[in-house]
């Protein structure tokens, strides 16, 4: 698979000055945390779950989530677990399809192993699980599941944890859960893929929603919690994990509370009216600064909760031309000693050592978003993957 692989290869060309590198399940565990992009959340009761599957990897979709938890009933969870060992005995039936990387986020840890083995060959097929509510209390037994049915069943496993719970929240206990927390994914570090932000159980703890028009960002209790776990756990210097992007909430809107702040959106500018309305239908501005804001502050990738968030995310996940070069640039192995070089643009300072960690990161993501060429934006890698 590969991010906009898609769309046709001559349209591909156009685009990108390097293509977005090809991966699948068994690519190095760096590559797959990077490549994760617009992760789809989809319930596990829903009835045609493999053509679902199938019909959003053929929309560019590479990372899915198939839920027990939050996002279905009590009183479903054995249905659905029934249902998921179905759809996956549908999945392993179609050799030729091409599939996403496919995770499960369970509510109990006991739920893994009985899982996998209940999926028998088509365990093949998955590439992990999802740990909600992840503290150093809970984490330590859905790893050792999750090991232990890597290891009955001889398929490599991940695991990536959510970090929601209200110790996280709470000022007073915020430091000693993010430092069990890291010790705990530390230990397991080969297990861990990334690391997930539950921004909406955040806001829970305070009787709080973020509005449409704001991010996660703007909501400042929220926003402290972001930039804590990404101190603790996000560092450049080999001890950090990936963190993803908190879920955008909203898909269509019906009123804006700030709409010359959309008119004036620098995503929407110079392009066709048909495109700018149907990112007003979608309610996509504030999701657009959201993404926007997650990469500002170390974030990559992103929990989605609709199909139409998928292309918004991965498209602001390409690296710019201009991006590249100064990346390219500060990286040069000759360039260890350090030093301050004018940027091939001409608008800004690149100092090789304090640079350095941000270079690697860019051109990380240049290896599996790919590059852009130099005279393609946004929008027109947001057009190019909108559905005929």
């Amino acid at each position: 698979m590969r991010h906009f692989g898609h769309i046709a290869p001559e349209e591909r060309q156009r685009l990108f000055y390097r293509e977005p590198g090809v991966f699948d399940a068994d690519s190095p565990a760096r590559v797959l945390a990077a490549a994760l992009g617009a992760t789809l959340y989809s319930p596990a009761t829903r009835e045609r779950l493999a053509d679902d599957i199938v019909k959003q990897a053929g929309r560019g979709v590479v990372s899915m989530v198939l839920c027990l938890e939050d996002s279905i009933d009590d009183a479903e969870v054995a249905g659905a677990e029934e249902n998921l060992v179905r759809q996956f005995t549908d999945l392993a039936g179609r050799p030729d399809v091409e599939l996403p990387l496919l995770f499960i986020r369970v509510r109990r840890p006991e739920q893994i192993p009985d899982l996998v083995s209940r999926f028998g060959p088509a365990v093949r097929l998955l590439s992990g699980f999802v740990f909600p509510k992840f503290t150093e209390e809970r984490g330590v037994a859905f790893l050792e599941a999750l090991t232990a049915a890597e290891a009955a069943s001889g398929r490599r496993l991940f695991g990536m944890p959510v970090l929601e719970s209200p110790e996280l929240m709470y000022r007073e206990t915020r430091v000693e859960a993010l430092q069990g927390i890291a010790h705990t994914v530390d230990k397991y570090r080969d297990r861990v893929l990334a690391l997930r932000l539950g921004v909406t159980d955040f806001c829970s703890s305070y009787a709080l929603r973020r509005p449409p028009d704001m991010t996660a960002y703007d909501v400042q209790i929220v926003a402290s919690v972001i930039a804590d776990v990404v101190n603790v756990l996000g560092r450049a210097d080999g001890t950090g994990f990936t963190v993803t992007g908190p879920v955008w909430e909203y898909f269509r809107v019906q009123e804006r509370m700030f709409k010359p702040q959309l008119r004036s959106s620098p995503f929407l500018a110079n392009r066709a009216v048909e495109l700018r309305e149907s990112l007003i239908e979608h309610a996509l501005d504030g999701l657009l600064r959201e993404i926007s804001l997650d990469q500002a502050n170390g974030l990559l990738g992103k929990t989605c909760i609709h199909p139409s968030h998928v292309l918004p995310v991965h498209a602001l996940s390409v690296v710019s031309h201009e991006e590249f070069g100064d990346a390219q640039d500060i990286a040069r192995p000759d360039r260890n000693g350090g030093g301050v070089l004018r940027s091939a643009s001409r608008n800004k300072m690149n100092e090789v050592k304090p640079h350095r960690a941000w270079a690697e990161r860019v051109l990380q993501r240049a290896e599996v978003f790919g590059v852009a060429n130099e005279d393609i934006g946004f929008v027109d890698l947001l057009a190019a993957g909108l559905p005929d």
